[in-house]
C-alpha cells in the first residue's frame, strides 16, 4: 500500500508542469482550433448578415444543451479511466469506455431524431422572431446528422486522454477544423463549382467535419496499435456490480450537467427575445467565450488525468498538491487569455460583422466575463478535479442550488420584470460565481473529495485520511 500521505515530500514541481504541458496544450490546442473553425464560420456568415450570424449563434446554443446531456457520461467515464489507468487496470478501462460510448450515442439517437422531426419546435424556444427561425430551421434540418460522429468523437477522445494519448484527438481535431473552414467556404458561397447554399451551407460543413473527425482518430489508433479504442467485442463485459458504481458515480454529474443544460437554455430564452443586434452580439460573444474555455479545457482534462491516476494508483498526497495547484494555474492562464481577446476585440468583431449597437453590446459583454471568468473557471477547476478524484456529488449540488436559487431568478426577474438594461442582466449569469468559490475552496483544502474507485486507491485512502484528520469510512466496491 502507497503511504501517500507523506506530505513531507517535496512537490516535484518540474515533472507537474511538464505533464500538464503534456497533457493540456495538445487539448487546448484541439479546442482553440475548434473555437477558431467556429470564428472563421462567423465571419463567413457575418457576410449574410446580422440576422444570419444570430440564427446560426442560437443553434450553437441548443448543441450546447445536446453537450450538457452527454457530458455527465464523459465525466463519469473520465473518472473511472483515468484511475484505472493509474491502476493499471486494463479491463476496467475497457467496462468504462463501453458503457460510456453507449449512452453517449444513445444521446446522440435521441437529439438527433428530435432536431429532423421537430427544428421549428426547436428554433421557437429560442427566439421569437420569424426571420431568424427560418434560417436557424433550414441549418438545423441537416446539422443534425453530424451529432451522432461528434458524440462518438468526444467519446474516443475522452478515453485517450485518460490514458494520456493526448496527440490522436489533437489531429483528428486538426482534420475536422481545416474540414469544415474549407467545406464552409465552397457550400455558403458556391465556390469551386459547389452549390450556394447560405448558413445550411455552413450545416453541410459541420456534417462532413464530424465524419472526418472520427475517420482520423480511428486510422491513427489503428496504425499505432492503441489499445481499448476499438476492441468492440471486450468493451461489454458489464456485472451488476459495476454498472450500480458506474451509475452512482455518474449520476450526480449527469443531474448537474442536465440541469446546467436546461438552465443555460432558459437564459438563452431570455438573451434570445431582445434586439436583432443584441442577439448577433451573443453568437458572437458566444464564439470568444469559446477561446476561453479551450484554455480552460486544457487544463480540465489535466486535472483529470493528473489527480485521477495518482488518486487511483493511490498516492493521494500528491493527487491533494497537484489539484491545489491546478486551480490557480487556471485561473492565471485564464486571466490572460482574456486580457489577450480585450486586446484584439475590436478587429475580431469587425471581421464577424459587428458594428454599432452590435459592437458596443458585445463589447460589454467581454468586459463582464473577463472579470468574471476567474472565478467561473477556478470553479469549474476544482469541480472537475473533485469528479475525477471520485467526489461528483459537492460540486455538483452546489452548482444547481446556487443557479436555479440564484441566478435564473435575478435573470429573469432583471429581464422581464425590471426591463433593467440588457447588460445588467447579462452580468446576473455570474452572481454565484463568488459565493461559490468560496465554498468550493473549503472543500479543496479539506481533502475530502478524494474517494478512488480502484482498489490500490481504496486501499491507501485510510493513511491520508489520518494524516489529514478526515473523519471518513471509505466504503466502496467496484
Amino acid at each position: 500500500m502507497k503511504q501517500s500521505s507523506d506530505s513531507s515530500q517535496k512537490f516535484d514541481w518540474k515533472y507537474f508542469l511538464s505533464h500538464i504541458a503534456i497533457i493540456a496544450i495538445p487539448v487546448a490546442l484541439q479546442n482553440l482550433l475548434s473555437t477558431t473553425g467556429s470564428m472563421v464560420d462567423t465571419m463567413m456568415l457575418g457576410s449574410l448578415g446580422e440576422k444570419t450570424v444570430g440564427a446560426v449563434g442560437l443553434c450553437a446554443q441548443f448543441s450546447t444543451l445536446i453537450f450538457s446531456c452527454y457530458w455527465g457520461f464523459v465525466g463519469g467515464g473520465m473518472l473511472f479511466m483515468s484511475q484505472f489507468w493509474g491502476a493499471r487496470d486494463d479491463d476496467g478501462i475497457r467496462r468504462a469506455y463501453g458503457m460510456t460510448m453507449t449512452f453517449m450515442m444513445a444521446v446522440a439517437l435521441v437529439f438527433t431524431v428530435l432536431t429532423l422531426i421537430a427544428p421549428e419546435f426547436i428554433m421557437r424556444v429560442y427566439t421569437n422572431n420569424t426571420e431568424i427561425q427560418a434560417i436557424g430551421i433550414s441549418y438545423l434540418k441537416i446539422v443534425a446528422w453530424a451529432y451522432p460522429m461528434q458524440i462518438l468523437a468526444m467519446a474516443m477522445s475522452a478515453l485517450l486522454r485518460s490514458v494520456e494519448q493526448v496527440r490522436v484527438p489533437l489531429y483528428g481535431g486538426i482534420a475536422g477544423v481545416v474540414t469544415n473552414c474549407f467545406f464552409n467556404y465552397c457550400f455558403i458561397f458556391g465556390n469551386f463549382g459547389f452549390p450556394r447554399m447560405g448558413a445550411p451551407g455552413a450545416a453541410v460543413g459541420t456534417v462532413i467535419s464530424a465524419f472526418v473527425n472520427v475517420l482520423i482518430i480511428s486510422v491513427f489508433a489503428l496504425k499505432k496499435r492503441l489499445p481499448y479504442v476499438l476492441e468492440f467485442s471486450r468493451l461489454f463485459r458489464w456485472n451488476r456490480g459495476f454498472i450500480k458504481t458506474y451509475f452512482r458515480k455518474c449520476f450526480p454529474i449527469m443531474c448537474d450537467e442536465i440541469a446546467m443544460g436546461i438552465a443555460n437554455m432558459m437564459i438563452n430564452i431570455v438573451l434570445g427575445r431582445q434586439s436583432s443586434e443584441a442577439i448577433a452580439a451573443v453568437a458572437v460573444f458566444r464564439t470568444l467565450e469559446g477561446v476561453v474555455i479551450s484554455f480552460f479545457s486544457g487544463f480540465s482534462n489535466a486535472s483529470s488525468i493528473l489527480v485521477g491516476t495518482k488518486v487511483g494508483e493511490g498516492s493521494h498526497e500528491i493527487a491533494y498538491q497537484r489539484a491545489i495547484r491546478l486551480v490557480y494555474l487556471c485561473s492565471g492562464f485564464i486571466g490572460l487569455a482574456c486580457l489577450g481577446l480585450f486586446a484584439l476585440h475590436g478587429v475580431l468583431f469587425t471581421a464577424m460583422g459587428l458594428s454599432g449597437i452590435s459592437f458596443e453590446i458585445c463589447t460589454g459583454m467581454l468586459l463582464i466575463y473577463s472579470a468574471a471568468a476567474l472565478l467561473r473557471m477556478g470553479n469549474w477547476t476544482q469541480n472537475d478535479t473533485f469528479r475525477a478524484a471520485g467526489d461528483p456529488i459537492f460540486g455538483t449540488v452546489l452548482e444547481i442550488v446556487f443557479m436555479f436559487t440564484l441566478v435564473i431568478p435575478l435573470v429573469y426577474i432583471g429581464n422581464f420584470a425590471l426591463h433593467l438594461p440588457f447588460l445588467m442582466v447579462f452580468a446576473f449569469c455570474f452572481a454565484d460565481e463568488p459565493i461559490r468559490y468560496i465554498l468550493m475552496q473549503r472543500h479543496l483544502y479539506s481533502g475530502k473529495w478524494i474517494k478512488p474507485v480502484s482498489v490500490p486507491g481504496r486501499e491507501a485512502l485510510p493513511v491520508f485520511q489520518e494524516a489529514h484528520h478526515i473523519g471518513l469510512k471509505n466504503k466502496q466496491t467496484v
